[in-house]
């Protein structure tokens, strides 16, 4: 019987290790900031290399803290001056009820191990949510699972299915069902990076099939919650 050897994978995205990628920026940013009012109170859960926070701290004028489990993100973090405390984002998290404006987690909900408790508490301690993550029903997804009959290395950003970060994939629907279940949340608004094209207006009709990156925004219906 093969045995797999017990060592750590070179690339081994379990590790959250953000060394190297300091000034690392994705392209999205762009549109949660759009989310974002000026002067906002805000909480970054999952908050990386510190990156997002810092351009809301500079172009929208928040006031911002972060959580990150890696502490490879939190010594970053630190070392750019930022407010930013080392936990995991889906337990009760160190913060008031209604504590801030916007909270937001970013291509991180995958990756905890309590999906329903991150967006109860980000319900909690806010009265908008933002929320990212990569949609595994994106059709390229599709194609390479039918084709290929493996997990699509894209939908895994390179990695293997054995050493990645994702613990639960997702799609838009399954996303909408989570919403459902929590309670007292409403989605506002859908984002994804657009080309400008005619192309985003199919991507609107079909969005489950189309979006690789949705970026919901949330708001509270339950003032009491």
């Amino acid at each position: 019987m093969n045995r797999i050897i017990d060592k750590p994978a070179i690339n081994d995205n379990r590790n959250y290790n953000y060394s190297g990628f300091e000034n690392f920026e994705r392209p999205d940013y762009i549109y949660i900031l759009d989310l974002v009012k000026d002067n906002s109170k805000v909480v970054d859960l999952g908050c990386g290399n510190g990156n997002l926070m810092l351009k809301l701290i500079n172009e929208k004028h928040c006031q911002v803290k972060g959580v990150e489990i890696s502490q490879s993100g939190v010594d970053i973090c630190l070392r750019k001056g930022l407010n930013v405390i080392q936990g995991s984002i889906d337990n009760i998290l160190p913060f008031e009820d209604n504590e801030f404006d916007y909270s937001i987690c970013h291509i991180t909900l995958q990756m905890v191990m309590y999906p329903e408790i991150l967006l109860k508490e980000m319900k909690r301690i806010s009265r908008y949510q933002i929320i990212s993550f990569p949609n595994f029903a994106f059709y390229k997804n599709r194609i390479e699972l039918l084709f290929k009959g493996r997990m699509p290395k894209k939908m895994l950003f390179g990695y293997s299915w054995f050493n990645t970060g994702h613990i639960h994939q997702l799609s838009i629907k399954d996303f909408e069902e989570l919403v459902k279940y929590v309670g007292g949340l409403k989605i506002i608004k859908m984002s994804f990076i657009r080309s400008n094209t005619i192309k985003d207006k199919i991507i609107f009709l079909l969005p489950n099939l189309f979006i690789q990156f949705p970026i919901f925004s949330l708001r509270k219906t339950d003032e009491n919650s």
